[in-house]
């Protein structure tokens, strides 16, 4: 299906011609056919017959299919009537009469379609049975080629006496053909033209679908995502279908969202794929922004959201909008004031999520990098500004990604991820170099020294081959080299005092008082126990490296199973000791609970810790500092 919207002055016989080419009538109201103006949005088709393929002019594969239009008011109070008409679709039907010439409101649609960059048109000179249509035709064909319709075929009709209709079938048949195919798989954006309630089957909505596919049983969500609905049923053209992908005009039978006030204007979309948009950067076209009043109308598919607008460059500027919608990069809208006082002005979404505009000098700042922006969907260029973001949230602005995710679902540009690798190993090092006996940056706090927002990005950055090898251990990053710290010598020398102590009695470990006196406190005994010099059982209780394989040695050397008690006295030491040396040798897979009271010695600790069931060769009290 392809479809056109009609536009042109009032009283130019825009319905009359749709009515003559479609044999349906258009204004759906009683009033509109009693007084002969169109006061809605009306909507009638067509099948365009295939013509031979040996004959002149043939239209190709173009032919048969449906040719639906949208038909548009033409009075001055209703041109925010015809913006929602015009809004959604890709080409137009520009009508003008022969006997009346160029009109006001002939003009404006012309400025609307400019600002919307439509570049697809068929101008029709009506009532060609009432003067010569000639001066008229190419007086429009000159207007219409000073815009962005270009030059455009004509062709001059008579809906009275049916003169060029099929010519104008014909061109209208080539312009079909030309028209750009949409995405069938692309996210769906229905801007609603009509909502209205058919009993014994709820809600019903119309709109112009533009790109995707609805199918029967599709969850939608309105547009400000407080609404979900289901998709009960659908038409097009009045048939029953079970899917419809666009360009297609659809009836929308669905369900849900109770709440949700459905109506011109609203939009529903795919789930999790649209922005909620209420700040936007743009571009604005055939207007200095700095003549556009503070508060305007933007028009945007069906919708009119009033905006304030603030200048930013020459031709840039930042909108505010009273009601989220969801835009995408590259959208083109119209900037039109109420009452029509100045001519419409287009423009082009850059920016549907813009950083605030708070310290001195932003927006200057600002507006020197929306010089570079085109408004064309470019993920590297994007990712460059951004620096990181997430997957998800790049594709729902438009922009497809250009490379694949560092971690997770985030993007990051390669620039900008070499920095953080390079600022990482920098942080890394300082720490080392500051806090001797405090090894390792803490992952947290190299997270907040980055900046990032999310953890996950420092251990893609330490997974990251660099210059500078990094380690995470235990939460914490570690240059290269040995990750365990140098000990100073005082704190050397009360190791070495107290490794003497413990080769006499391996497990006797030191009590509280005996630590502080020699200065093993706080950060000089984690400084000890990171640096493996001494093996860390329980908080406060501390023995020499190798003493867990020793004591799992002894313990097999007793009748199986055994008591604590039993192990405590084989093990020469306090029950403070024993407890906690107990639960680290089941832990490591050494010994395991027989019952409440009583444990044993594994076969082989291989299960569990991966040890040998017998000691090592090598003497196990050795220090190893």
């Amino acid at each position: 299906m392809r479809v056109l919207a009609t536009a042109g002055h009032v009283d130019h016989g825009k319905s009359a011609l749709v009515r003559a080419l479609t044999g349906m009538e258009p204004d759906r109201y009683e009033e509109e056919r009693r007084r002969g103006l169109t006061l809605d949005l009306g909507f009638v088709w067509t099948r365009l017959e295939p013509d031979a393929p040996d004959a002149p002019g043939a239209v190709g594969g173009a032919g048969g299919e449906h040719l639906a239009f949208v038909d548009v008011p033409g009075h001055e109070r209703f041109v925010a009537t015809m913006l929602a008409g015009v809004g959604p679709v890709p080409g137009v039907l520009f009508v003008v009469a022969a006997d009346q010439g160029w009109q006001q409101q002939s003009q404006e649609h012309l400025e609307i379609l400019h600002a919307l960059g439509v570049r697809h048109a068929v101008l029709a000179v009506t009532r060609s049975d009432l003067a010569d249509p000639a001066p008229v035709r190419a007086d429009a064909v000159e207007r219409l080629a000073a815009t962005s319709l270009g030059t455009v075929p004509s062709v001059a009709v008579s809906a009275v006496t049916g003169t060029g209709l099929k010519e104008l079938r014909g061109e209208l048949a080539r312009l079909g053909a030309a028209l750009p195919d949409s995405p069938a798989d692309a996210d769906v954006r229905l801007w609603l033209d009509r909502a209205f309630t058919v009993r014994g089957h709820g809600t019903v909505v119309t709109g112009t679908l533009g790109a995707g596919t609805l199918r029967v049983g599709d969850r939608l969500v309105t547009g400000d995502s407080t609404g979900a609905l289901r998709v009960r049923g659908l038409q097009c053209l009045h048939e029953e279908r079970t899917s419809v992908s666009g360009v297609a005009r659809v009836a929308v039978n669905v369900h849900g969202g109770a709440d949700a006030a459905l109506g011109r204007g609203e939009v529903l979309l795919t789930p999790g794929r649209w922005p909620h948009t209420t700040v936007t950067d743009v571009r604005v076209h055939g207007t200095p922004v700095a003549e556009l009043p503070r508060t305007v109308t933007l028009h945007i598919g069906t919708a009119a959201v009033p905006v304030t607008v603030r200048p930013l460059g020459e031709d840039t500027a930042r909108l505010s909008l009273t009601r989220g919608l969801p835009l995408r990069v590259g959208d083109r809208a119209v900037l039109r004031e109420p009452g029509g006082r100045r001519a419409p002005c287009g423009l082009t979404v850059l920016d549907v999520s813009p950083p605030p505009l708070t310290r001195r000098g932003a927006g200057r700042t600002r507006a020197q990098e929306l010089t570079a922006m085109t408004g064309r969907p470019d993920g590297a260029a994007e990712l460059r500004r951004r620096r990181l973001v997430r997957r998800p949230d790049l594709e729902a602005m438009g922009i497809a990604p250009p490379g694949p995710p560092v971690t997770g679902d985030w993007l990051a540009d390669p620039a900008h991820w070499a920095r953080l690798r390079d600022r990482l190993a920098a942080e890394v090092a300082r720490h080392a170099e500051r806090h001797p006996l405090d090894p390792g940056l803490p992952t947290e706090a190299a997270r907040r020294l980055l900046g990032l927002p999310d953890r996950a990005l420092v251990q893609a950055l330490v997974d990251t081959p660099g210059e500078s090898v990094l380690s995470h251990r235990q939460g914490r990053l570690h240059g290269p080299g040995d990750p365990r710290p140098s000990l100073p010598p005082s704190v050397q020398q009360a190791v070495d005092t107290l490794g003497e102590e413990l080769r006499r009695s391996p497990f006797r470990a030191p009590e509280a008082g005996r630590l502080a006196e020699l200065g093993l406190v706080h950060k000089a005994l984690a400084a000890a126990v990171a640096a493996g010099a001494l093996l860390r059982v329980a908080d406060g209780v501390v023995l020499l490296p190798g003493a867990d394989a020793g004591a799992a040695a002894v313990l097999r050397s007793l009748p199986q199973p055994f008591t604590l008690s039993e192990a405590r006295r084989a093990l020469d030491t306090t029950r403070r000791v024993a407890v906690p040396l107990l639960e680290l040798l089941d832990r490591q897979g050494h010994t395991e609970r027989v019952d409440d009271r009583r444990r044993r010695c594994r076969e082989s600790a291989g299960n569990g810790g991966g040890r040998e069931s017998n000691p090592p060769a090598r003497d196990p009290w050795a220090p190893r500092f």
